[in-house]
């Protein structure tokens, strides 16, 4: 009784503490900070592509310490952390540095609902960055490597059988002191480098399952042949389990198959409709595992029938073709940063913001840039129309610009540890991302940041998921390999290499500065390749550099991305402030300019 009432008493002081949540420090933040509602934060559910009707979220405010590498679990906590915001983030309501020399400890108690017994209770966690050891009552039940990727455990046999059950977590990251993948972020912030992002960073949830219930599924489109090719994993060898996926045209089944698991299933609907930017068309689609008859799990999902394949055009240069027409594509390299969440955004609406202001600016693609991002981002990506190529997140940073030979001299080499971690957090990020018609590229190393080994990588990947293109090094050592040669120039678009072989893209250009007082990240030196005094100059310099590409277009290039979306940080090169508040261009101008270029391959 004494025990029931400490708990109580506790949950008690937990929930009231969530009143007096606030961001921490002084730095600007965008208009959604003030919808954060610490009782509700990101309430959407998180899997869009496999989405359960019963759920339970476990985002708000958890109890945190910082302690040493090696400390047992904390007897008291520091204060709370709002999940699932970054401990050096204002909307943690902390903005505190962890570093390599600590860990990051969560807690909180939780209660599975009544309705949910006979169930197994799946524990799913969207991305911690970047070793999770997780404990249930007490009990490790698991760990994770890998920032960007979504992990889940089966905590049924660690449950109590009482009201609380308590979720401990604890975080390692050693950022740019180790080998891990970390894109931007840095343990010292300036120029292009960003704020560390250290623990949970998206959403926590649990859902009940049967305990033969469905894990992943894959849909790859194949529209010469009018079939959606759709695989199911389960939980278990369910031999005698029968898996069926329905796919759906506004409510309506037009094509169904069954099957076991891990069965390629045909699903044949006579002439599909085609997504592309212009018409993101996507069919719902229901998965389901029955046994004996009896439905063990069903789960939504949705795919689309399009195809991005690389061919020659009518003068025999090597294009990227959607839906069997060349398309060029054209779009700003997206960061994804956030001033008040860092690496999350703080409200949907936010997440979907940037995407739908890229649409609004004329850009029929993302570059999403050495960062994944939550699986909400992708969802919003596939209905709104906009192809991605998506970067692997660079780290182990040692080598340099090697025409022919990775490394030599006094460059870092990659050891068998970060090698083999390097393979393991791009399958997953491959498999997190493989149904999303978004994305259409996957790009394994930008600017030689940590590149190696690169014709065996590209080739891998290219056989990993042969229905997308691969761009091997984005204005990295140019090997012969993969599907693109990409350069990079600033701030003019520049075709200084030309490979007859391959589609040519320019990956990188731009990077028009313009710091917008008020709007700062910080006050000492703003970075910027070139530095402007008003929205009309970088707009006038922005037509005449995208007029400049349109030239390069019948001269062989395929593809743009220009630098940036917005403003991160001490860089003040985006189309937008870093807080969202302000477009620094004509938007109608910009619009134009980029549908010139786009059209430059279609006329």
């Amino acid at each position: 009784m004494r025990k029931t009432l400490l708990l109580g008493f506790a949950l008690v002081l937990t929930l009231s503490s969530q009143a007096q949540w606030k961001p921490a420090g002084d730095k600007i933040k965008t208009k959604w900070a003030e919808q954060v509602n610490p009782k509700n934060v990101l309430p959407e559910y998180p899997r869009p592509l496999m989405e359960r009707s019963q759920w339970m979220n476990l985002n708000g405010e958890w109890e945190y310490a910082v302690r040493p590498v090696g400390a047992t679990e904390p007897t008291t906590f520091d204060g709370n952390i709002l999940v699932p915001f970054a401990i050096e983030s204002s909307l943690s309501g902390v903005q505190k540095e962890v570093g390599e020399k600590n860990e990051l400890w969560y807690k909180r108690v939780f209660t599975v609902p009544t309705a949910w017994k006979g169930k197994e209770v799946m524990l799913n966690f969207g991305a911690v960055d970047w070793k999770a050891d997780v404990f249930v009552n007490d009990i490790l039940i698991g760990s994770h490597k890998g920032g960007y990727t979504p992990f889940s455990f089966n905590i049924t046999p660690y449950l109590n059988g009482k009201n609380l059950q308590k979720l401990v977590v604890r975080v390692w990251d050693s950022t740019d002191k180790g080998f891990q993948p970390r894109g931007k972020q840095t343990s010292n912030p300036e120029g292009i480098w960003y704020t560390s992002v250290t623990g949970i960073w998206q959403t926590v949830w649990i859902e009940p399952v049967a305990a033969a219930h469905i894990t992943a599924v894959k849909a790859i489109p194949d529209i010469d042949h009018n079939v959606m090719n759709v695989t199911t994993a389960t939980s278990c060898d369910c031999s005698s389990g029968i898996v069926s996926v329905q796919l759906l045209d506004k409510g309506k089944v037009v094509a169904s198959a069954k099957g076991v698991q891990n069965q390629e299933l045909r699903l044949v609907v006579s002439d599909p409709v085609l997504w592309s930017p212009s018409n993101p068309y996507l069919y719902d689609m229901k998965v389901s595992l029955t046994k004996g008859g009896k439905i063990l799990d069903e789960v939504k999902s949705y795919t689309a029938f399009r195809k991005i394949s690389a061919q020659r055009d009518s003068k025999g240069i090597m294009r990227m073709f959607l839906n069997n027409k060349p398309v060029f594509q054209y779009g700003p390299l997206d960061q994804g940063w956030w001033p008040d969440g860092l690496y999350t955004a703080p409200t949907d609406d936010a997440l979907a913001f940037d995407i739908q202001k890229t649409k609004d600016f004329g850009f029929n693609m993302i570059r999403k840039h050495v960062k994944v991002e939550p699986a909400r981002w992708y969802y919003h990506c596939d209905r709104l129309g906009i192809m991605v190529w998506q970067d692997m997140p660079s780290g182990d940073m040692g080598n340099s610009w090697q025409p022919h030979v990775y490394g030599g001299g006094t460059d870092k080499q990659r050891s068998a540890e970060s090698i083999e971690n390097y393979k393991q957090e791009w399958k997953e990020i491959m498999d997190f991302g493989m149904s999303n018609p978004c994305i259409v590229t996957w790009v394994p190393f930008n600017e030689a940041w940590g590149q190696f080994d690169t014709e065996n990588v590209s080739a891998w990947t290219k056989a990993y998921d042969p229905s997308r293109l691969v761009n091997p090094a984005s204005g990295g050592n140019y090997r012969m390999c993969g599907d693109m040669l990409d350069l990079h120039n600033y701030p003019n678009p520049s075709m200084y290499l030309f490979d007859p072989q391959r589609i040519n893209v320019l990956g990188e250009y731009g990077g028009l500065g313009l710091p917008v007082e008020g709007h700062l990240w910080w006050n000492k030196r703003n970075w910027g390749y070139v530095q402007f005094k008003n929205g009309s100059e970088v707009t006038a310099e922005y037509v005449k550099l995208a007029g400049e590409l349109r030239d390069l277009v019948s001269k062989g290039f395929s593809a743009g991305v220009y630098t940036q979306t917005t403003d991160v940080e001490g860089e003040v090169n985006g189309l937008m402030t870093y807080d969202r508040k302000v477009i620094k261009i004509d938007e109608a101008a910009v619009k134009a300019a980029n549908q010139s270029v786009i059209d430059a391959l279609t006329e």
